[in-house]
């Protein structure tokens, strides 16, 4: 497995994949790495020959050990000081996506997902990138990216990963203490009882009050966001849930803010 932390040097071990004529994949990864990872990193594995991750400089040996035992082909560490917006003259601003659901609570991060990942494709020039669905919003983001833009590469979503009691995988989970760790649990029981009340012709409206006093009836809950949006554009909607749709929480429970998302097919 190449580390690399320069774009020169990235750039010529892809070119070396090119030559060859192998296809390339782009995971991403803000570092922290666990099994929702390996689980993106095993996709992208079986969609093309080679596979690129990346994950802040400098890298923890962890997230180094994960990578080589999941087969990634090369790692980029660049410095998150230097790849970013900021002080850069040039910028992607995903202009709705910025101004609402999670948006909202983060001022100015969904700018920064799409430029750093919008100058990862220039760099790259990935076929595929992966992406798992529990930051739903991100997803939206790069893939109206890249139709707006015009990359050729293809976005390839997995279902979010979950432990045994249903809480979505993330690194955020080891901050929670054992009492907020229980309590978080009622955000899949609520995405999982929401969809199978949206299959009865509820309208979008009584759901999201549903959800939203669901959540909130767990006293260590503090509720962020609960609001149910069109799945492909993130539009409001009202009337009858009809899919596709997706369910979006944003909780914080002690100091630590988890999101979750349930999509609803047909």
């Amino acid at each position: 497995m190449q580390v690399h932390g320069t774009i020169d040097d990235i750039c010529g071990a892809v070119a070396g994949f090119r030559a060859g004529g192998e296809t390339v994949a782009l995971v991403q990864t803000g570092g922290a790495l666990h099994a929702g990872h390996a689980a993106l990193i095993a996709q992208a594995k079986k969609e093309v020959a080679r596979v690129i991750a990346t994950v802040p400089g400098p890298p923890a040996p962890p997230d180094l050990t994960l990578m080589r035992n999941s087969g990634v082909d090369v790692v980029f560490t660049p410095d998150p000081a230097g790849f970013g917006p900021d002080g850069a003259q040039t910028i992607v601003e995903p202009a709705e996506f910025s101004r609402i659901l999670y948006g909202k609570l983060r001022p100015g991060h969904y700018r920064t997902v799409a430029t750093v990942t919008a100058r990862m494709f220039n760099v790259f020039q990935p076929d595929v990138a992966c992406y798992g669905e529990t930051d739903y919003q991100r997803l939206c983001v790069i893939r109206q990216m890249v139709r707006d833009l015009g990359f050729p590469v293809r976005i390839v979503s997995m279902p979010t990963l979950r432990d045994g009691d249903g809480l979505a995988i993330s690194a955020r989970n080891a901050r929670l203490t054992l009492e907020d760790r229980a309590a978080a649990a009622v955000m899949p029981r609520a995405l999982a009882q929401a969809e199978e009340m949206a299959r009865t012709g509820i309208t979008v409206s009584r759901l999201r009050a549903w959800v939203a006093a669901h959540i909130q009836a767990e006293p260590r809950a503090d509720l962020h966001l609960a609001d149910i949006r069109d799945a492909l554009t993130l539009a409001s909607l009202s009337g009858p849930v009809i899919a596709p749709a997706v369910i979006l929480l944003a909780v914080r429970f002690g100091g630590v803010l988890l999101i979750d998302q349930r999509v609803l097919v047909p």
